[in-house]
């Protein structure tokens, strides 16, 4: 087995809150499953409990029909989370769908507007191109590129809204890869809101975390960059202790690149049709991501004896 994927048993929480958050884009691939076994695996060993969050802000490309199958996809691969149980986010509005929280949302955002740390900001990629253009390099640091805190936009409803971070950086300890630090603006401030109206995966991830008190965020290495952003607008929201977090490998394709639903990559309901059992599919995830040194069946109810 890879020290590299697998964390010390020592260092891991007494029994945190962790979450698996699919979105409903697309249907679950190796990815996902390499991802809940580390969720369900590291909460089962460590005494934690797992969260079923469905992360569709994304209302342009979120479906009804594919959180549905999602939901029938965790119950065949024997995934139960502690709250909700899946037939709970079946049965109707829910505090642990993204879209169903746009309240929580806006009353966070007039959190921050009150203090002045939210901004109406009307910068478009181009404008992002633009700068980078005239300077040589990417936009990074407090702000953006039309100065749009400055200049005091109004919030029309229509325009993006940005949350102002400051400077400086944010450090943290990671349970695979130890001691990080970055800056929480590296391609500027976040958007809270986009042009389209949606909330952003970085905004909503923040207050469902606090709110559902999530203290371990589990999740692959190409969310990392994201990860000194969140926790300082989770300061700024009133978090007091930071979650900790743990970056995950990520499951390759030949050419280098990570599996994607995006691609068409193959399924896991295409797969479990296809007469490959749960188990089984457990196991080539887990090998893929380095958390045993061959492929061979891992059920649902075992993947915490890849942790200890």
């Amino acid at each position: 087995m890879s020290q590299a994927a697998r964390p010390d048993p020592r260092a891991l929480p007494t029994a945190p809150t962790t979450r698996f958050a699919p979105a409903p884009t697309g249907h679950l691939h190796l990815g996902h499953l390499a991802n809940a076994a580390y969720v369900w695996g590291v909460a089962r060993a460590s005494g934690g409990t797992v969260i079923l969050r469905i992360e569709d802000h994304d209302r342009q490309r979120s479906r009804a029909a594919l959180e549905r199958d999602l939901l029938d996809d965790l119950d065949a691969l024997g995934l139960r989370p502690d709250r909700p149980s899946t037939d709970e986010i079946r049965s109707g509005p829910s505090p642990y769908r993204q879209s169903d929280r746009g309240p929580w949302y806006a009353a966070a955002l007039e959190r921050l507007r009150e203090r002045g740390l939210s901004y109406a900001c009307d910068c478009a990629r181009s404008t992002f191109a633009a700068w980078a253009d005239e300077h040589g390099t990417a936009f990074g640091g407090p702000g953006c590129p039309g100065g749009c805190r400055e200049r005091g936009l109004d919030d029309d409803g229509a325009t993006p809204l940005r949350v102002h971070l400051g400077g400086g950086e944010e450090r943290w300890f990671d349970l695979l890869l130890g001691p990080m630090s970055d800056s929480p603006t590296r391609t500027g401030d976040p958007l809270a809101r986009d042009r389209h109206g949606n909330w952003t995966y970085g905004f909503c991830v923040v207050v469902d975390d606090l709110e559902h008190g999530i203290d371990l965020v589990i999740r692959g290495r190409d969310l990392l960059d994201a990860t000194a952003g969140q926790l300082r607008l989770a300061r700024l929201l009133g978090r007091e202790k930071p979650p900790t977090f743990l970056h995950h490998p990520l499951i390759r394709k030949p050419d280098g690149s990570k599996l994607s639903k995006a691609d068409g990559d193959t399924s896991v309901r295409s797969l479990l049709a296809a007469g490959r059992t749960p188990a089984e599919l457990f196991g080539e995830a887990a090998a893929a991501v380095g958390l045993l040194d061959a492929p061979r069946p891992v059920p649902a109810d075992a993947l915490s004896e890849l942790f200890v």
